[in-house]
């Protein structure tokens, strides 16, 4: 089932017709009773105003209107005609059903999921999805109700994508939910895109809107966390550490301040580590006596 447009007449110039039709339905009525000569009814008159009259209602039933940014979907005895994007007032053969679509960007916000990441942790997961109708036909035939189609599908989506991807990035490289969010709305966006596509929906844009771990085990992570980020201080605070260690010993020898011997060289090292590794100030001890 595939959008067919189809042209419809202007409904301002057929209502215009129709109100003229009404005067003169009105008149023939009026001449018919004998109002206008010497009060012999005329039995012609009366019936060519009557069947003026059911001819202009049921030409009323073919009016209908045509918002910006809408289409109206024609069916005939249940066969799909066509659609209609022309905006005003329109006109089409009184016999046709008319169904209204919203072909307006929209979006909504889906609930807060629970489901568990790829490491199998409970996490909270919320995202915003931005739609919009592309083919009138398939919203209307392909799907029972297409509104409710578009929030059922984000949710499943929502769902499968949060079930691929570990909350947090474990190792380089690895795709994570906290860590790469374009990442993770290009794979939404195009899980939505497979899912709706046959409604005749094109899903412009999908982001998370909420990630979080679940309330019972928040704190638990939260910890852990921390217990990755004092790791990964340290061991970037080891390795400049070792680094300044080298280059005071590189410039001490190159410049010949002073000639140190293995033994020497270590207690420096060991002093100098712990001054630079410390969580602490270190106190100084100065030594008044001899170099040793």
């Amino acid at each position: 089932m595939k959008e067919n447009p189809i042209r419809s007449l202007s409904g301002i110039p057929i209502l215009l017709y129709m109100l003229l039709g009404a005067f003169a339905a009105f008149w023939l009525f009026i001449s018919g009773l004998g109002a206008f000569d010497t009060g012999k009814a005329s039995p012609f008159f009366l019936i060519i105003s009557i069947l003026l009259t059911i001819a202009i209602v049921f030409g009323l039933a073919g009016l209908y209107m045509v918002e910006p940014n809408k289409a109206a979907v024609l069916s005939l005895f249940g066969k799909y005609v066509g659609t209609v994007k022309d905006n005003g007032l329109r006109w089409n053969n009184p016999f046709f059903n008319t169904r209204k679509v919203s072909m307006r960007v929209r979006n909504f916000e889906s609930g807060k999921l629970k489901v568990n990441e790829l490491d199998g942790s409970p996490i909270e997961i919320a995202a915003v999805i931005v739609w919009q109708v592309v083919d009138s036909a398939e919203a209307v035939y392909n799907v029972d109700d297409y509104e409710s189609f578009v929030h059922i599908q984000s949710e499943s989506a929502l769902r499968t994508m949060a079930t691929s991807y570990p909350y947090d990035q474990h190792e380089e490289g690895q795709v994570a939910l906290r860590s790469h969010a374009a990442e993770i709305s290009e794979h939404l966006r195009d899980e939505l895109a497979e899912r709706l596509s046959d409604a005749g929906v094109q899903v412009i844009d999908a982001r998370i809107s909420h990630l979080a771990y679940a309330p019972e085990i928040a704190q638990a992570m939260l910890q852990r966390q921390q217990a990755n980020a004092i790791i990964a201080a340290r061991t970037r605070i080891v390795a400049g550490a070792v680094g300044m260690v080298e280059m005071a010993l590189d410039e001490l020898q190159k410049n010949g301040v002073i000639e140190l011997d293995e033994e020497r060289k270590a207690n420096m090292v060991s002093n100098l580590l712990v001054v630079l590794c410390s969580d602490r100030a270190t106190q100084p001890v100065v030594n008044t006596g001899s170099l040793y």
